[in-house]
């Protein structure tokens, strides 16, 4: 400890010293950004820019340079792992941590030195638009898997930054709503994981959100929330690391210079540049020593990432050499693979067809997701993925003999797939390649033409270039007819073998990266008529559009549906299909129009013909295995009709590794639902996500979230928060308390057997019922969990501590408080699964 207090007073009568260097306007500009993804660098006191990165799952490589040459490109490839729900299915510390270090790891080969993860927010309601890249909708898994998360990432000497701070679980105006909500619930539920993170973390960064918070009639922005960021995180949780805004959600300098955000994002045009955060010191409105400590925090920051290091070598931020980088994506993709296998959550698994016994002879993979899987989310958290291929090509590679037939069955999107890169020819016909044209505002080039490969976008354009135009071809190969099309951003005009298909005289800007609906715009199109052969051009001008410190970007989309069956005769066409093959495989799911940041979803029911698709092929092979792929909750009116369903989320680029991992035996699928899965029909427990007249979205229900809610209410979910059957069976044999608040936990030892056929792990789980009376507590909840692995016929102990947290209540002005009487200890496989009971008095 006298080492460590030795290293902290050094640095901080560096940045003493440092500080005493600085002019009040060097001050003021480092707290404001420098552009879409770095800081200020300041070379007089040996400070470099430190650069930042979205990255829940995965690192988005966004170019932050500005030059044209080199940042004309699709954003840099990165493993896409896993989405945090998945993530908290494996309700496994140990391997959240290694999440959190290969994550790290691509940040460090990448030049990153801060990571915008983990998620904090609970999974207040099913329809959220975000469900999937939160972890959980309890606060106690949600706050182990954000610490582990942490500690892996900044084991790295990569920043972890929890966001997004706080009562931020919806999408539907979501820079301008006001979660009104009292302090007990804020406590008990929603800023438990943050503590966790800040305490046991402990995180270095803390972002804040976009939305306003009222607690018990105080209402502000949480980017200049006085109560949340002030008394609780500063003064009560003592957090002396980095604050920094959501990305353009700082809107207002004085309050947000009042409170306890110290960097303002994106640059390098803030409420703040300019000027402004300085004459706010010079007018008297806040004093020199507030803008002292939000440099104070900059610098320690930097101190740790390596940005800074007064008198030391500062570690560069130009990413790793190439050799080191191809071997760190593989390292990285081994753990995504695991992850995605280990996570998938066996919903049912009637007559023990996981793991396959029987090697097939011919395959049928049949759903709109087997044919264009799922892999991520949309939004922040989405990367361009290094890989990711066919599910086919994986299922090909655990067996090689067999014969494989996909079919789609019931097409489940509004935009039809793009245009593969290597299909389309330039204007020299050269093959993978489109032509660009760069034109100022009158439509005159402006740039020499260029040819490229086309990833669907290009970011860092140059704001004197008013608009792209893009040109390529490609050719109809079978008779029928062709659906073509673009999406596009912003202004533009779009033509398909001269004939018009979309305009808009309609600019685009900062609003359509904050809403999301710059990630997957709608396309518009017509049919060709093709005969055996013909070639189709492609004649799109889209605007540049300059989203401020967002970006500046253009992105067109080319699209092609092949002819193909529709409705019953598409479904006639899968059941035959899985009725000739060995396995039938059918993988049904969302997709980036159902599941993204910038909106909500008003259903939760499978987009399209899924559910009539799934039922056709069960009627005719009950046997066939059912995989969905998707984040949040949805409705599956079949579940009792199936003998094999398996989750297998939102599961990054190596879904078709996991998935063959798990059908052949590898990889035991031993996730959990973090969240509870609504029935197909009766009621389902969904809190709006509509803001009211005034901007207000009240959380009504109060402390009673997810499976809460469903206890409460005395209403059966389809299946529990918790449930998940792996591929082998269980037997609790014994409980028993072995100590009380020692070291402010109760410990509780618990005795497990495997009476399956197969090793597998089990997740112990313990829920808490409050002594009689209640005092307003939920009927039942989450205490605490760990996972054990046994052979068959083996037994195996876990010790688990509830911490004394678990028990208390807030009781406002008291405080925390610890109501006496005997707690019931309920221990089992899932909440709606109990195997033994204990009692505590406390």
């Amino acid at each position: 400890m006298d080492d460590l207090a030795g290293v902290d007073g050094r640095l901080e009568a560096a940045i003493n010293q440092a500080l005493a260097r600085m002019t009040l306007e060097d001050k003021a500009a480092l707290c404001s950004g420098a552009d879409t993804w770095r800081t200020q660098a300041m070379p007089g006191i040996g400070l470099r820019a430190i650069v930042f990165s979205d990255g829940p799952a995965g690192i988005r490589r966004t170019p932050a340079c500005a030059q044209f040459e080199e940042s004309v490109r699709e954003r840099e490839a990165a493993v896409a792992f896993p989405n945090p729900s998945a993530v908290a299915a494996t309700w496994d510390r140990a391997l959240a941590e290694r999440f959190g270090r290969a994550l790290g790891g691509e940040a460090r080969r990448a030049g990153v030195d801060v990571v915008l993860a983990p998620t904090a927010n609970l999974q207040r309601t099913p329809l959220g638009g975000r469900h999937f890249e939160f972890c959980s909708e309890d606060p106690v898994l949600t706050g182990d898997v954000a610490v582990a998360g942490i500690r892996g990432i900044q084991s790295t000497g990569v920043a972890a930054c929890v966001k997004h701070f706080a009562a931020n679980e919806s999408e539907t105006g979501r820079t301008e709503y006001t979660a009104r909500l009292d302090q007990r619930t804020a406590r008990e539920a929603y800023l438990a994981p943050f503590e966790r993170s800040i305490h046991d973390g402990p995180a270095w960064v803390l972002m804040t959100a976009y939305n306003g918070m009222e607690v018990d009639g105080v209402a502000e922005q949480t980017v200049a929330h006085p109560w949340l960021l002030t008394e609780v995180l500063r003064d009560e949780w003592g957090f002396d690391g980095l604050v920094v805004s959501d990305w353009a959600a700082a809107t207002r300098a004085e309050a947000t210079a009042k409170g306890a955000t110290d960097l303002v994002m994106p640059g390098p045009q803030t409420i703040w540049s300019g000027g402004r955060l300085a004459g706010l010191v010079s007018d008297g409105v806040i004093a020199s020593a507030v803008v002292d400590q939000k440099v104070r925090h900059i610098l320690r920051l930097a101190s740790q990432v390596g940005a800074w290091a007064p008198g030391a070598r500062l570690r560069t931020d130009e990413g790793a050499p190439a050799g080191e980088e191809a071997r760190g994506r593989a390292r990285a993709a081994l753990v995504a693979r695991e992850l995605a296998a280990r996570s998938t959550v066996v919903l049912a698994n009637r007559r023990g067809r996981i793991p396959v016994r029987t090697v097939p002879r011919s395959v049928a993979l049949i759903g709109p997701n087997a044919v264009r899987p799922f892999f991520q989310g949309g939004g922040s958290a989405r990367v361009a993925m290094a890989g990711g291929v066919a599910l086919v090509d994986d299922l090909r590679s655990l067996w090689p003999e067999a014969v494989f037939t996909a079919v789609e069955g019931a097409p489940s999107r509004r935009n039809p797939p793009r245009v593969p890169a290597a299909d389309l020819r330039d204007l020299d016909g050269n093959p993978g390649a489109v032509s660009l044209d760069f034109l100022d505002a009158a439509g005159s080039p402006i740039r020499p033409r260029v040819s490229r490969r086309w990833a669907g976008e290009i970011w860092g354009i140059p704001t004197e270039v008013a608009a792209i135009r893009l040109r390529a071809s490609i050719e109809l190969s079978g008779p029928g007819r062709h659906w073509l099309g673009v999406s596009a951003v912003g202004r533009h005009a779009a033509s398909i073998d001269g004939q018009a298909v979309s305009a808009s005289e309609s600019p685009a800007g900062e609003e359509v990266v904050l809403d999301s609906s710059a990630n997957d715009p709608p396309a518009a199109g017509m049919v060709v008529e093709a005969g055996q052969s013909r070639r189709v051009t492609f004649d799109v001008t889209a605007q540049n559009v300059d989203a401020g410190g967002l970006g500046v970007f253009a992105r067109i989309g080319l699209h092609h549906e092949i002819p193909s069956p529709a409705g019953p005769e598409a479904i006639r066409q899968a059941v035959e299909a899985a009725e000739a093959a060995d396995l039938a495989i059918v993988v049904v799911g969302t997709n980036e129009e159902v599941e993204s940041e910038g909106w909500d979803r008003s259903s939760l029911d499978l987009p399209g013909q899924q559910d009539a698709l799934v039922q056709a092929v069960l009627a005719k092979r009950p046997e066939a295995i059912i995989v969905v792929n998707a984040g949040a909750p949805v409705k599956l009116p079949w579940l009792g009709l199936a003998q094999t369903v398996l989750w297998a989320w939102l599961p990054g680029e190596e879904f078709g590794g996991a998935l063959a991992d798990v059908l052949g035996g590898a990889t035991e699928p031993a996730g959990r639902l973090p969240w509870t899965l609504p029935p197909a029909n009766g009621t389902v427990i969904a809190p709006s996500v509509t803001p009211d007249a005034l901007g207000v979205l009240p959380y009504t229900e109060g402390r009673e979230i997810g499976y809460r809610a469903w206890l409460s209410r005395g209403l059966s979910p389809a299946l529990p928060f918790g449930h998940g059957l792996g591929w082998t069976d269980w037997e609790y044999e014994s409980a028993s308390v072995t100590s009380s608040l020692v070291d402010d936990a109760v410990a509780v030892a618990c005795s497990v057997r495997n009476v399956g056929e197969r090793a597998g792990r089990e997740v112990v789980q313990i829920y808490v019922e409050p002594p009689a009376g209640g005092n307003g507590r939920p009927v039942r909840w989450l205490g605490g969990f760990d996972g054990v692995e046994a052979g068959p016929g083996q037994a195996a102990q876990v010790v688990i501590h509830l911490r004394r947290r678990v028990f208390e209540t807030w009781a406002g002005a008291a405080g925390w408080r610890l109501e006496p009487g005997n707690y019931r200890l309920l221990i089992g496989r899932s909440v709606g699964d109990i195997r033994l009971r204990l009692s505590v008095r406390l």
